[in-house]
């Protein structure tokens, strides 16, 4: 990570004068995915996507280890391959989004671990129950985007947790307990975007 974060910086700095030390990126939604994917009956494993979301980052390549992330997930926005199934995870079984109708990631914490690597620990907020989770992330490419000009940066991470930790107990016999989150995303410069008047 540290040579292709030195690469990032530097293409900052010869961007534009001035930008925040920490600088903010906005979610790009039409370059991010975000899917759960959990154990069925040992047949195979079920996937899920979060469709509904707000987040964002702070992030100096320079120095990386001070980054944070927010981000918010609606699970009424959850997409699977059938929809009966969509709206059973509504229920008060599973998501129960009529009274948990968020939930929500903030780091606190980043280590980076080799060249393009980095764990970034944050609490996990699911069923009104909060806990420390580690996403495994992989820094892909900072740059500028060649269609809009806009400066973005790419990342992949997963994770993994038990969903019995925030109290979704359902069918733990025959569904499975560890969840496994995958998230593809781009983010785009908001400090540059400004900056640079892109629109």
């Amino acid at each position: 990570m540290r040579l292709s974060l030195a690469a990032a910086a530097t293409a900052l700095l010869l961007s534009t004068p001035a930008f925040a030390a920490l600088d903010h990126y906005a979610l790009d939604k039409e370059h991010t995915n975000i899917l759960f994917h959990i154990n069925h009956l040992g047949f195979s494993e079920m996937v899920g996507l979060m469709t509904s979301y707000d987040g964002s980052f702070r992030f100096d390549p320079r120095h990386p280890k001070d980054s944070k992330v927010d981000v918010t997930i609606s699970p009424a926005g959850i997409h699977t391959s059938s929809k009966k199934l969509d709206e059973v995870l509504q229920g008060t079984q599973w998501f129960n989004t009529a009274k948990f109708p968020t939930i929500h990631f903030v780091s606190t914490a980043i280590k980076v671990t080799d060249d393009h690597d980095g764990d970034v620990t944050g609490n996990l907020t699911l069923l009104g129950v909060t806990k420390p989770v580690v996403l495994h992330v992989h820094f892909n490419k900072a740059d500028f985007f060649p269609m809009t000009g806009e400066f973005k940066a790419g990342f992949s991470a997963t994770a993994t947790f038990k969903r019995s930790d925030f109290g979704m107990t359902s069918y733990l016999n025959m569904i499975g307990d560890k969840v496994r989150i995958e998230i593809q995303t781009e983010g785009v410069d908001e400090d540059i975007k400004k900056a640079q008047k892109i629109h």
